[in-house]
């Protein structure tokens, strides 16, 4: 018997789709490699800071037609939702060094965390099942 599949939605916020991607659109073939990695079983998991309750952030590494990029995922651990804050080049002083240590990844965290919450808020997401 073939064991069902099983469905996780990877939630995309406007306001950060805007900022990730050129002029805000999601090219068919991002929107692939975002759905390939967004595999908590493939991420690493990384340290944040003032991070919503229950939630972790989980780097994993892609690749594109256009190069490396390192994605950025925010997992909320009981609900099982992941949400995409970065989708960054190798070279990109986010994309090149993807800690806590870094203070450009610090400060675009805490910013893209606080766009996240308006967002959801006033539901302004996108929603896309992973099968795995």
């Amino acid at each position: 018997m073939a064991q069902a599949e099983e469905l996780m939605p990877l939630i995309i916020s406007e306001s950060i789709r805007k900022r990730e991607f050129k002029r805000g659109k999601i090219s068919a073939g991002d929107l692939n490699v975002l759905l390939r990695s967004a595999r908590v079983d493939l991420g690493t998991f990384i340290k944040g800071s003032r991070l919503p309750a229950k939630t972790q952030l989980i780097k994993a590494y892609a690749t594109t037609a256009n190069g490396p990029r390192r994605v950025v995922y925010l997992l909320a651990v009981e609900a099982g939702d992941l949400f995409l804050l970065f989708y960054r080049g190798k070279n990109d002083p986010i994309g090149e060094n993807v800690t806590i240590q870094n203070p450009a990844f610090k400060k675009e965290l805490h910013d893209y965390l606080r766009l996240l919450a308006v967002d959801i808020e006033n539901e302004r997401f996108e929603i896309h099942e992973i099968q795995f």
